[in-house]
């Protein structure tokens, strides 16, 4: 019963740290309207492996890791920032043919999927504050990781349920935007590009700006 409880609490904060509607949530979103489901949701997988690592990280315990980690906060700061603004500005200025999109995914499918699982990965593990958000969830938690009775085994089921959980919300929102997909004309899409990339770019100049501050206070 304590690895259920485990598993569920773990499930539970893999739904919590990915369901927010963030830049990755938007990229999911347009990629499954251009690509299909599958491209949407091996994004989402992305994602779901970042979440894994930072559970790793935290459900282990793995202090030199994520002192690593916090040590370059700056610079990964910087390069999730850096990211999302070229992403935003890509796709806002991207005047998408969806069957030429349709094409070019079957054509390149394998590659395609690798890229796009690999952008959001990227994306996820280049945001330090997704760690503390796991350390606060975590702690939240009662028993987590094996709070009562401390071991790897304990850590390891936390660290599944938050990736069942990540990829089940990447597994329903790709189905559900998916649904839309034959409804959607070039001109629609168009639109969501510039309302997603103008949101994507929004997240980064944030991340930017909050860098600014706190390299101008810290001098």
């Amino acid at each position: 019963m304590d690895y259920i409880y485990l598993i569920v609490s773990g499930f539970v904060i893999g739904l919590i740290v990915a369901v927010p509607i963030g830049p990755v949530n938007l990229i999911c979103i347009r990629r499954t309207l251009a690509f299909g489901p599958v491209n949407g949701f091996v994004s989402g997988l992305g994602a779901a492996t970042g979440d894994g690592v930072f559970a790793i990280v935290t459900g282990f315990g793995l202090t030199a890791v994520a002192q690593l980690i916090e040590g370059f906060s700056i610079p990964l700061e910087l390069a999730g920032g850096a990211l999302l603004l070229i992403f935003g500005l890509r796709t806002f200025f991207t005047n998408p043919h969806l069957k030429d999109a349709d094409s070019l995914a079957g054509k390149n499918g394998r590659s395609s999927l690798a890229a796009a699982m690999a952008s959001t990965f990227a994306l996820t593990i280049t945001n330090p504050a997704t760690l503390l958000g796991f350390a606060a969830l975590f702690a939240g938690f009662g028993g987590l990781a094996g709070a009562r009775d401390p071991s790897f085994v304990s850590a390891a089921f936390v660290v599944i349920g938050v990736c069942a959980g990540s990829t089940a919300w990447w597994l329903m929102l790709t189905t559900f935007v998916g649904l839309f997909h034959a409804r959607i004309d070039d001109y629609v899409m168009h639109i969501i590009n510039m309302i997603s990339g103008f949101l994507i770019a929004a997240f980064g100049v944030a991340v930017l700006t909050h860098l600014i501050i706190k390299l101008l206070l810290r001098a």
